[in-house]
């Protein structure tokens, strides 16, 4: 539960982040200034967010690798059962062949 909550909360801080980046931009498109000027502020503005989404994406890199090794340890956990069921599975696919051989030889 505290790694949804965890993951919750690290795609609201990158939905938040993208949407700040694209009103700035949007906003400095819209402004009346000189070229240059809207060149230095979209820098300015581009390196704030490349900042921000790096410290966004930490946490985010640990929650995800928090979910990976959970699924390792799932798999490790349930192998015997996929196993089995797996090889379960092989033999009614046998099962049924050599029984729909069977019914087409005769």
């Amino acid at each position: 539960m505290a790694d949804e909550k965890e993951s919750a909360s690290a795609t609201v801080v990158l939905a938040f982040l993208s949407g700040a980046a694209i009103g700035a931009i949007a906003a400095l498109l819209l402004a009346p200034q000189s070229g240059e000027q809207t060149q230095r502020q979209v820098r300015g503005y581009a390196r704030k967010a490349g900042k921000e989404l790096r410290s966004a994406a930490s946490p985010a890199g640990d929650v995800f690798g928090n979910v990976i090794e959970q699924g390792r340890r799932f798999l490790k956990d349930k192998q015997p059962i996929l196993a089995e069921a797996f090889e379960a599975g092989r033999k009614a696919i046998n099962r049924e062949r050599n029984r729909a051989m069977g019914k087409k030889r005769k």
